[in-house]
């Protein structure tokens, strides 16, 4: 009788050999996926907790036809399911023994292969640890011989972390991608890198989120698009957004915080008045009031004047020290 052990994903693990299949079979093993109606029936026996063999139903549009189920479980952890095909029902008592005594020989094989995937698992994020921290050319070479990394292979960080990559600290994610020079960049920290470098790429994924806080305005969430806001993030500490313009220090010891906020976002707009009335959700008449106002604090006329640009830098760097305080 054909045999189908596959994991708590129904992803196929080890089969025998099969002269003749149904589509639900040859659907798992070949495209590695579950029908919907077959996942169903699943559910709907409770496979998972079943004690024995379970004789499953035929499911004529999921292309299933009946078999044998065992579930397969170390105490209390369903480690996966032992399958047998049998749509005529003619599986004996000794038949049944028999495939117990598989399941059970499966079970104790996945256990143990378990055990080495939580090991290797441990092992794959203290190397990943290492190289978030800094450059470490042994944790590198140690990596790409655990997880058989292509060197070919480069590495990305996204932020906030992403599905389908290796989880770090800090609410990131690691991704391997093929390099491709004609490929656009939209991950967090911007063009690919050799995997040694994940260090760099987890600061800049964190430098460009860090500015997307603070209120940058970017065409993609990646370090690639961050154009000026590459100066603030690089500026010294002990460069204050006074010394860049001192009217950034005027306008953030206002009581309130109107002026501060309708002049980083009319700045930000290129000086576009109908663009930043409709962003700050306000009439143009009062728009063109706290202009006014901005103007006589910090004596720069954010639609023409020649200091525009030195101000919108001083007010980026203040909300970026106001987010690294926070």
């Amino acid at each position: 009788m054909p045999i189908l052990v596959e994991d708590t994903r129904f992803q196929p693990l080890w089969w025998s050999a099969q002269d003749s299949v149904d589509g639900h079979r040859q659907r798992s093993i070949m495209r590695r996926s579950i029908h919907p109606a077959a996942l169903a029936m699943v559910k709907r026996l409770k496979l998972a907790n079943a004690d024995g063999p379970v004789r499953t139903p035929e499911v004529p549009s999921a292309e299933l036809m009946a078999r044998w189920c065992v579930p397969l479980r170390r105490e209390a952890k369903l480690l996966g399911y032992l399958w047998v095909h049998d749509p005529d029902g003619t599986a004996s008592g000794q038949d049944l023994r028999s495939v117990i005594s598989c399941a059970a020989l499966a079970t104790a094989y996945l256990a143990q292969t378990g055990e080495q995937s939580d090991q290797r698992e441990r092992r794959r994020d203290e190397l990943l640890q290492r190289l978030a921290t800094g450059p470490d050319r042994d944790a590198a070479q140690e990596l790409a011989y655990l997880e058989w990394i292509d060197p070919a292979m480069r590495i990305v960080v996204e932020a906030p972390a992403r599905a389908g990559g290796w989880e770090l600290l800090g609410g990131l994610s690691a991704h391997l991608v093929a390099p491709d020079p004609d490929a656009a960049t939209s991950a967090t920290s911007g063009t690919p890198l050799p995997v040694a470098d994940l260090h760099i790429a987890v600061s800049r994924a964190r430098l460009t989120q860090r500015a997307l806080r603070a209120g940058a305005r970017l065409e993609r969430p990646t370090w690639d698009a961050l154009g000026a806001w590459h100066l603030i993030l690089s500026a010294p500490a002990d460069l204050s957004p006074a010394a860049i313009h001192p009217g950034a220090q005027l306008l953030t010891q206002l009581s309130r915080a109107d002026l501060l906020i309708t002049a980083r976002t009319t700045l930000e707009l290129g000086g576009d008045v109908a663009r930043a009335a409709a962003a700050l959700h306000i009439h143009r008449t009062t728009l063109y009031y706290r202009l006014d106002r901005i103007a006589e604090v910090t004596g720069v006329d954010l639609r023409t004047g020649p200091e525009r640009f030195d101000l919108q830098m001083a007010l980026r760097l203040a909300a970026l020290r106001e987010v690294v305080n926070d």
